[in-house]
């Protein structure tokens, strides 16, 4: 039947994409080995697998800031897509291996709780330790596919654990969606912000706007454009394999984070929505330690294996926002029986 349309894929990558890129030949492989694709290449393969797998769907219902019932907020999913889209645009003008940049920026939030970091500080705290990017790799080694996982290959999992965190991935793809998760949230927090009436255009520092655009699409594009830019300029002197940022955008890119901080994610409103937060997932928790056996039989087998706290903390995680309110209301709230 001639030629394996992977092996013309993996010829295209040898031929254009930059000495830098990681190549799908050259993947340190899958935990277990399998038969190779005639059509996918390993990364093409492991980004289809995120993309049909139960964690990735339970996305669409987990908060990304703001705990509010509107439809126009960015969810955990469609954060996702912008990281894995705006990953795309630099990976093809730096002639990275796209297909990995894809796979790492779709998986890499897969271990995110429901109401956002805040359900993820709450589980840290009763649990002693919970960290999402670690639950990330979990989630594609352990749990999916009804405890089997996704078998994913190295660098892909490498580039979901160190997404955040210490951690430096072993690719520039890893590192590429490393710094483009920070730049999405960012760009996208400061416009439901003003959606969300916490903040108002005035409210942001003119230096901020000044360097980095009035408007969401072009703080985008000037994040977008530099590190393009800087990359390439960096590389051409010989530097070490990285993705880079201009000083000046770097330093505004630290000062709208500290304003973000402050004035978003620690304001009035994020405070209360997470006290509400806490005291469900508090609840749950608590309740889940007492009364395993109301947990699935998945999770059974993990209290067996691993532990109650484990199985608890992996119960909850999973849950949208959704799934933690309507099951710490059938615990709390009486459901009145008429006959």
């Amino acid at each position: 039947m001639g030629e394996k349309l992977r092996q013309i894929t993996e010829g295209l990558e040898e031929r254009y994409l930059s000495s830098f890129a990681q190549l799908s030949v050259n993947t340190r492989g899958r935990s277990n080995t399998e038969e190779e694709c005639d059509v996918r290449t390993p990364y093409q393969r492991d980004r289809d697998r995120i993309i049909h797998c139960e964690f990735f769907r339970k996305l669409k219902g987990k908060t990304q800031v703001f705990i509010v019932n509107n439809d126009t907020f960015r969810t955990r999913l469609t954060h996702t897509l912008e990281v894995s889209q705006i990953s795309r645009t630099i990976a093809r003008a730096l002639r990275l291996n796209e297909d990995l940049v894809e796979a790492i920026a779709l998986g890499h939030d897969l271990g995110h709780t429901c109401f956002g970091h805040s359900g993820e500080e709450i589980l840290n705290d009763v649990a002693e330790s919970f960290k999402h990017n670690e639950q990330s790799l979990r989630i594609v080694d352990r749990l999916e596919r009804k405890g089997k996982g996704l078998n994913l290959t190295f660098e892909v999992r490498d580039g979901i654990l160190h997404h955040t965190g210490e951690g430096i991935p072993v690719t520039m793809e890893g590192k590429l969606v490393k710094l483009v998760d920070r730049i999405t949230y960012l760009c996208h927090d400061i416009q439901d912000s003003i959606t969300a009436g916490i903040l108002k255009r005035e409210n942001i520092p003119k230096n901020i706007l000044k360097v980095l655009g009035d408007v969401h699409s072009q703080r985008v594009n000037t994040f977008v454009k530099d590190v393009i830019n800087e990359t390439l300029r960096q590389l051409d002197l010989g530097n070490d394999n990285n993705i880079y940022q201009t000083d000046t955008i770097y330093e505004t890119m630290m000062e709208l984070r500290a304003f973000m901080f402050k004035n978003v994610y620690n304001s009035e409103l994020c405070i209360r929505e997470k006290e509400k937060a806490t005291y469900i997932v508090e609840f749950l928790f608590e309740y889940l330690t007492k009364k395993p056996e109301e947990m699935s039989s998945f999770y059974l087998d993990i209290i067996e294996k691993e532990g109650l706290s484990r199985a608890v903390v992996d119960y909850i995680a999973a849950c949208t926002d959704n799934d933690a309110i309507k099951l710490f209301q059938g615990k709390v709230i009486p459901s009145p029986k008429y006959f």
